[in-house]
């Protein structure tokens, strides 16, 4: 297993334009408290190539703390070459996991112990007093990331990390407890962990996965659950998720009992909501102690909010530490639930799109002839029908209704994915972390358009993607999700429907003409007597009516 990751690394590595070796500095230290020293390391440099959106898997070493030690604390970040921190939207790292490849994995005995992991978010981990990460001697460290640039132009980067250390052999050290990461995934075990949600999922403007889920592995295993091998503590933790997602929850299960244990909640600290990486995890409270029992089964789910945007390759996890010590039963006096944010607003995230520009209204554009009915993505490019086209270049590729469009991604065979991904119309106005975002008329995605190893990227395995044959006549808009400043339109000939203008207010539909509804619920959940129902007015603004619901089953 881990020599076939080492191949997939190589070629993965060798595909990328060439750069410098990457090495590990120690660039800063200092002591913080008795006992305990901060050190900063520096990995790089990486190259984060124009637009690229590859998993690097390991094991790439790294350095660690010298000597036998314990790590209390765990701070990451992104820099550049100069040390300071690129804007999200140019480039970030999308996930990032550090990996003891001395052990094996709790959660997933198969891969090396996964005891820390970052991505845009930069969750700070803070082991309550008298715990700590133990460090020996023999570890080997290593890093598993993926880098996205979301730019044209070629990005140096360093993966930062401070940790705080202390000797194992110092007083503090030796009265410390040792503990145990557990990496707990509802893809659990998977290289490149994600799924989807589409806008409408759950039915109540949330969607939780996999509990809503339909089928969600299959005939493969369940990867949300992890039975408890011993008798053991919980005593530290947090989640992850990405944009649009707003908790992760941790239940443990019992004789057929439920008991909730923590809720790590996504601050978002963007004024738009819960749209983008301007975001912080809560961690678990310092006096946070749940005892588990040999053969409790931990359980673990996200919710994300399906009201506003469609989230694609999202993820859901929590990792959680443990001591092989006595602790409360969750079950007769239960934990606290809810923590507080480990960071605040960060600089880095504060360019959230969405200013008018005076960009012209792509959706007014003339018609243009296509070969073929095909579009070209070149060069960060559609063509034809980009928003950026020179005026005298400037026009919309036409198909009838009932046809499509094919696309084809040119930039392929540099391992650069492009995806067509419905926004509200213009979507013409300032790119950032929090525009544009996938809340388009038709709803439509292609999957990231490109190859790369199974399970290792997000790649759909192909290079050219029909675009809807049920679409309404009407002007779509779209944006490459992988790279936001990249936009385009097409249209459906026949009459055109009504469309919202920037403030979301709709236009009056053409008289004599009867608006369509669409409900985008796929199912409901009746609450107290009522039940909330997502739909979407014929030009994506606010409509008034009734709608009746009627269940097809007594309950």
């Amino acid at each position: 297993m881990r020599g076939t990751i080492a191949a997939v690394a190589l070629a993965l590595l060798l595909a990328a334009p060439a750069q410098a070796a990457p090495h590990t500095e120690l660039v800063k230290r200092e002591a913080v408290a008795p006992d305990t020293e901060r050190q900063t390391y520096r990995y790089g440099p990486l190259l984060a190539g124009a637009g690229q959106n590859l998993i690097m898997v390991g094991p790439v070493t790294i350095e660690k703390p010298a000597g036998d030690v314990f790590v209390t604390r765990v701070e990451p970040d992104l820099v550049l070459e100069d040390g300071t921190v690129p804007p999200v939207e140019k480039v970030h790292m999308h996930h990032a996991v550090l990996l003891n490849m001395s052990r094996s994995d709790a959660g997933s005995p198969d891969l090396p112990e996964r005891f820390y992991g970052f991505a845009e978010e930069k969750t700070i981990g803070q082991f309550p007093p008298g715990y700590g990460y133990r460090v020996r001697p023999s570890d080997v460290w290593a890093i598993n990331h993926m880098l996205h640039n979301g730019t044209r132009v070629n990005e140096t980067v360093y993966v930062q990390y401070t940790v705080d250390v202390v000797d194992a052999a110092s007083p503090t050290g030796q009265a410390m407890t040792e503990a145990h990461p557990l990496w707990l995934d509802v893809q659990n075990g998977r290289a490149y962990p994600v799924f989807d949600v589409r806008r409408g999922d759950g039915g109540d403007g949330r969607f939780t996965y996999p509990d809503e889920a339909r089928d969600p592995y299959a005939n493969d295993r369940r990867r949300d659950v992890w039975r408890v091998p011993r008798d053991m503590t919980l005593m530290a933790g947090a989640g992850h998720l990405h944009p649009g997602g707003l908790w992760v929850d941790l239940h443990a299960e019992r004789a057929g009992k439920r008991a909730h244990l923590y809720r790590s909640d996504a601050v978002y600290f963007d004024p738009n909501g819960p749209v983008s990486w301007d975001l912080a995890m809560t961690y678990t409270p310092a006096n946070w102690r749940v005892g588990l029992r040999e053969g409790d089964v931990l359980r673990v789910s996200t919710t994300y909010d399906s009201s506003r945007a469609s989230w694609y390759e999202s993820m859901g996890l929590m990792l959680v530490y443990y001591a092989d010590e006595a602790g409360p039963d969750p079950f007769a006096s239960p934990p606290p639930t809810q923590g507080q944010p480990t960071h605040g607003h960060l600089a880095a995230a504060g360019n959230y799109g969405g200013a008018d520009t005076g960009a012209p209204d792509p959706t007014t554009y003339p018609a243009t002839q296509t070969v073929d009915n095909r579009v070209g993505i070149a060069d960060f490019r559609y063509l034809p029908g980009d928003w950026e086209a020179p005026e005298d270049l400037r026009g919309l590729p036409e198909v009838e209704p009932g046809g499509s469009l094919r696309f084809g991604n040119l930039d392929a065979s540099a391992q650069v994915f492009h995806t067509i991904t419905a926004c509200r119309a213009p979507c013409n106005r300032s790119t950032g972390i929090s525009y544009p975002l996938a809340d388009g008329e038709g709803d439509f995605d292609s999957g990231s358009l490109g190859y790369g190893p199974d399970g290792y990227t997000a790649a759909a395995q192909r290079a050219e993607w029909d675009t809807p044959k049920d679409l309404d006549p009407g002007t779509y808009t779209y944006f490459c999700r992988i790279h936001p400043f990249m936009r385009g339109a097409f249209r459906v000939k026949g009459e055109r429907r009504a469309r919202p203008d920037d403030s979301g207010r709709a236009a009056t539909p053409p008289a004599g003409r009867r608006a369509r509804l669409r409900i985008l619920s796929r199912r409901l959940r009746v609450r107290r007597g009522a039940v909330r129902l997502v739909v979407r007015c014929p030009a994506g603004g606010r409509c008034a009516g009734d709608v009746a619901v009627t269940s097809g089953r007594r309950v």
